[in-house]
């Protein structure tokens, strides 16, 4: 604690009497001024203990008096010390009434006691409570350490709360709370998370002070410290981006051993949250040997490299997740398509102001934001999960119905809306993603497989995240919303359009009611509304405009989804 009056006041050598305040005397005292200026707020900053012998002053006028007392707590003064047995003998009246009236504690200086014996008294005091504070940060450091060691991180944040007799929160690289000391400051530590994506967006390491804003409706001492807090953000991390934040809420400021606290938790929480680039450079080349395992169909040796670190992740049920730049996945889809057909210009459309933001808060980097997506999340909820980065492809490993697939599928919605719900990707580093149905380690060839069905068709159909279980369920006319199945089924049919654009006969129509009715001649015929003998005339005509037997039934299947492709086309 700094020194107070009432410190000074019983302070044995210093003999000082309390003449008026005696109220105010737990007041802290930052330093000692004398001055004989009948105005020396000008050189006043606040807390000071003012020591004068009144040689320039009527100390026993009492408007002149008041004036002067008047103005000296206006300026924050602590407090007066007035030396008697130089020009006065005993502490004027008016002097006493007008610190009474103002509540300005005055203390009475005997003649011998110098003035320079009170300035020692709390320069001495200040030295010892800084050494003190320092001391006690050291000590705290030291406790914090122990606890980060043993306890990890919700250890440290229960002995900072304790330190700074308040409450903390660790929030992860997506705002999100990971945990809080006490348990009560869950909900405190949850209203703020606005405040903590707003210093993410600001370049590390940054801080900011807000408040914590009332209680539940809740007594002052109702478990959950309701009530008006200070509240001190600061980001945890050494790269471009924060990858965690730190909340510390108190009562009030903080002083220099709470904040030798504050400043160790930051660095220990910094080393527990960033780990070192060797550190994750192994664990990413442990990644992508245990998937090349899985992949060859080896998942005894993927677990025996794997070890403990992947948890039972290799052994239940777990899905596999693509993520990829659709400008990069519509590369391989060229590559894969070749001379079939021609792309289409994916270019002229533009990216929402929505869009933008996601792409800002990601870095410009989707995919990149979703690995730290699921890898939060995983941390969030204890889950192991098997993040390999691929060249310019993300592949994820994780538990069937876990918070990691739910964290991905909430940011593809979220890309998905920023968006603005087009159908139809306007921009190349937009993001896709495939999901797999749920395998075993011996089936991990086939997930993978599933994942990049499920991806190439997200790409097609311009989504952000299609799961392979969805292919299924609906129909397989939607896959064909390719440019190239477009222009073959437009090149293979527009024979029979342009001879019935001549008025010559209605060859599509009939064709497509012959296929419905699986060629029963009767049936087709009757929905037409034509003798059976005009359209056997009809589908003879089609074979000759072709060059293709009705008799194939290769023919009959590209005929049939032909017509469904022009069919959803219009």
């Amino acid at each position: 604690m700094p020194p107070t009056l009432a410190s000074l006041v019983h302070h044995s050598a210093l003999k000082l009497t309390v003449r008026a305040g005696g109220e105010r005397l737990d007041t802290p005292v930052r330093w000692v001024h004398a001055s004989e200026l009948t105005d020396p707020v000008p050189y006043m900053e606040g807390g000071e203990l003012l020591l004068i012998t009144a040689l320039k002053l009527d100390a026993e006028d009492a408007d002149a008096m008041r004036r002067y007392v008047k103005r000296l707590v206006g300026a924050g003064v602590a407090g007066l010390g007035f030396a008697v047995g130089v020009h006065y003998e005993e502490t004027p009246k008016a002097l006493v009434d007008a610190a009474e009236g103002e509540g300005l504690p005055l203390l009475e200086v005997p003649r011998r006691t110098p003035f320079l014996a009170i300035s020692k008294a709390v320069s001495a005091a200040i030295a010892a409570d800084q050494y003190r504070a320092v001391t006690a940060g050291f000590a705290a450091q030291r406790e914090l350490t122990k606890q980060a060691l043993s306890d990890g991180p919700e250890g440290l944040l229960t002995a900072l709360a304790s330190q700074v007799d308040g409450w903390a929160a660790l929030y992860d690289a997506s705002g999100a709370v990971v945990a809080t000391a006490p348990e009560w400051a869950g909900r405190r530590a949850a209203r703020i998370t606005g405040d903590v994506e707003r210093l993410r967006e600001r370049a590390a390491p940054a801080s900011s002070v807000v408040g914590g804003g009332a209680g539940d409706g809740e007594g002052g001492d109702g478990g959950d410290g309701s009530g008006e807090d200070r509240v001190e953000l600061h980001s945890l991390g050494t790269g471009r981006r924060a990858r965690a934040a730190l909340a510390v809420g108190t009562a009030a400021a903080l002083g220099t051993a709470e904040r030798y606290a504050v400043h160790s938790a930051i660095a220990l929480l910094t080393l527990t949250t960033e780990r070192s680039r060797s550190l994750y450079a192994a664990e990413q080349r442990i990644g992508a040997a245990v998937l090349r395992m899985l992949l060859a169909g080896q998942p005894d040796h993927a677990r025996g490299v794997a070890g403990d670190l992947y948890g039972g992740l290799l052994d239940a049920p777990y899905r596999m997740i693509l993520a990829e730049a659709a400008s990069a996945s519509a590369g391989r889809a060229r590559a894969r398509a070749g001379d079939a057909g021609a792309d289409a210009d994916g270019g002229g459309a533009t990216v929402s102001a929505e869009a933008a933001a996601v792409l800002a808060e990601a870095g410009g980097d989707l995919v990149g934001g979703l690995g730290e997506v699921v890898e939060s999340a995983a941390a969030r909820s204890g889950e192991a999960v098997l993040v390999v980065p691929d060249g310019e492809r993300l592949v994820v490993l994780a538990a069937d119905r876990g918070a990691v697939v739910a964290a991905c599928a909430q940011y593809a919605e979220a890309v998905g809306g920023a968006r603005g719900g087009s159908e139809q990707s306007g921009d190349e580093d937009e993001l896709v993603v495939g999901i797999s149905a749920p395998a075993g380690p011996i089936a991990a060839g086939a997930a993978y497989k599933q994942a990049e069905q499920a991806l190439s068709v997200a790409r097609r159909r311009g989504r952000v995240l299609v799961e392979h279980e969805d292919l299924a369920a609906g129909s397989v006319v939607p896959l064909l919303a390719d440019d190239a199945v477009r222009a073959f089924a437009d090149g293979l049919l527009r024979p029979l359009y342009e001879h019935d654009a001549t008025g010559r006969g209605d060859l599509v129509a009939s064709l497509r009611a012959w296929l419905s009715r699986h060629g029963q001649w009767d049936a087709a015929a009757a929905d037409l509304g034509v003798h059976r003998h005009t359209l056997r005339y009809r589908m003879r005509r089609v074979e000759e405009i072709l060059g293709r037997s009705l008799d194939d039934p290769d023919v009959r299947m590209e005929l049939w989804l032909a017509l469904k492709t022009t069919a959803s086309a219009e």
